[in-house]
């Protein structure tokens, strides 16, 4: 069990907490993530693993409310306990010897995205980043990423903050002048095949983190494949990070929205029986 020593909301519906682990807070990298189960009857969730504290034993994560799982863990507060929480897992981002980087965030994906854009700043390598959301209010770790960031551009669906547009009108109009050594994109899928689609015309390479639907952490239970490069690979043990121009993200799309039903009808019990409790 780890303990709950900060709870912040970042917006409406995304919450961090900092926990503490000094055994992953020490060995976690940028691009690994967590496994956590909210109570002994849980399901098991994965988390990136959106910061660390080596010298304080802590490991912040950073969740959007979308499902059962993620309504109990927002249930908990300061002091409370996480049943079980288990990492580093997957692979760090491999960025040794990049120069000149553009990390590329969308919505909640912003989380996962910040650790890899502060170890690329901390190694000494240019960062440009470009973030998206649908809206101002939607908006986390604008101040984080500007510390981290050479340039930074934030893109909203409405304009209310920042430009009006998507992420990729900023990054077209960045590689019609300058290329990258490697374009890291981090959000919902549709955005990262759109960033993959105009980065291939560039011929720029491109990195993208998988979120499927994941168990076990493994490799065992099959849940997270993806087709990549026509081969199947597990996000858990051989990403998430994979090359952009060979995901078939289509595949990855349909079979990410095959549980939306069981999700919705899982979640709606939990806030009927959380309102019943609170009664």
């Amino acid at each position: 069990m780890v303990r709950i020593v900060e709870k912040k909301r970042l917006n409406p519906t995304v919450t961090q907490m900092v926990v503490e682990h000094e055994k992953i807070a020490k060995k976690a990298k940028a691009g690994q993530f967590i496994i956590l189960r909210v109570d002994e009857k849980g399901e098991r969730i994965p988390l990136t693993i959106a910061d660390t504290d080596p010298e304080k034993h802590t490991v912040t994560i950073i969740f959007q409310i979308v499902g059962a799982t993620t309504k109990k863990l927002n249930e908990l507060n300061e002091n409370d306990y996480i049943h079980d929480f288990v990492g580093p897992l997957g692979k760090p981002s491999e960025i040794e010897g990049l120069k000149k980087v553009c990390v590329i965030g969308g919505g909640v994906g912003c989380a996962i995205a910040y650790p890899t854009a502060k170890a690329l700043h901390r190694q000494g390598s240019d960062v440009t980043t470009i973030v998206g959301f649908r809206n101002k209010d939607l908006v986390i770790l604008e101040d984080e990423f500007k510390q981290v960031s050479d340039r930074f551009y934030i893109m909203s669906d409405d304009g209310s903050v920042g430009e009006k547009g998507v992420v990729t009108n900023a990054l077209e109009r960045l590689l019609e002048k300058e290329t990258f050594d490697c374009v890291i994109a981090i959000g919902p899928l549709v955005m990262m095949k759109f960033v993959a689609l105009l980065t291939k015309k560039y011929n720029v390479k491109t990195t993208v983190s998988m979120n499927p639907i994941m168990i076990d952490g493994t490799g065992m239970c099959g849940g997270c494949r993806l087709s990549v490069g026509g081969k199947t690979k597990f996000a858990c043990v051989d990403g998430p990070d994979f090359d952009g121009h060979e995901v078939d993200f289509d595949e990855a799309i349909s079979r990410n929205t095959s549980y939306r039903e069981f999700e919705k009808h899982a979640y709606e019990k939990t806030c009927a029986l959380l309102n019943k409790e609170v009664q």
